[in-house]
């Protein structure tokens, strides 16, 4: 199986993150890096994190940009493939793993990103935008740069040479899309890489 690295972007995630830990444990695929970037958690975020084989980097509150807490992630990771989720986020199956990365087989796809959908405290809106953004047919092969880093992986040395922008107040994750498609690349969604996003 290739290296895979898991980064995980938090900031008081007590309630969520043992979820996504334990999640990850039990993936089919075992041998992963996980690497949680913390922004400041005032909670017990870090004491149950502390249970699980992560590794803990920081970025202050003040400096904290969606781009730059994931380029502060992906520089302590090793691995070939990078996973981007979010604490309040936890996998459906238990190769969530291996569909997220599966397509990667094509050496032209710089980004998967998998489903999402709402858990039981999700209100019904919210219910209707996952069912309208992340639909049950997977799409190899996609003609626009819609993604979400909540449940999305990247090649590693795409993003060494194309890191997050930092200065963007959100949407990184398109911005690092269209420029991969801008260069060639596929972006792949796959509905079987599924997460409960809270």
């Amino acid at each position: 199986m290739p290296s895979i690295s898991i980064v995980i972007r938090c900031y008081n995630e007590e309630q969520h993150i043992g979820r996504l830990l334990v999640g990850i444990r039990e993936q089919t695929i075992k041998d992963v890096e996980i690497i949680l970037v913390d922004s400041g958690s005032t909670d017990a975020t870090l004491s149950i994190a502390s249970n699980f084989p992560v590794k803990v980097v920081y970025i202050s509150p003040e400096d904290f940009s969606f781009g730059r807490s994931l380029n502060i992630g992906c520089q302590s990771a090793q691995g070939e493939f990078i996973v981007i989720t979010s604490a309040h986020t936890y996998p459906v199956r238990s190769d969530w793993l291996e569909k997220l990365i599966d397509p990667f087989g094509d050496p032209r796809v710089a980004l998967v990103y998998g489903k999402q959908s709402g858990g039981d405290g999700t209100n019904f809106s919210e219910h209707q935008i996952f069912a309208k953004w992340y639909v049950d047919e997977s799409q190899l092969d996609q003609k626009h740069p819609f993604c979400n880093n909540a449940n999305a992986a990247i090649r590693r040395a795409l993003w060494e040479k194309n890191p997050y922008d930092e200065e963007l107040t959100g949407l990184e994750d398109l911005d690092w899309a269209k420029n991969a498609i801008s260069l060639g690349y596929r972006i792949s969604y796959t509905a079987d890489a599924e997460i409960v996003h809270l």
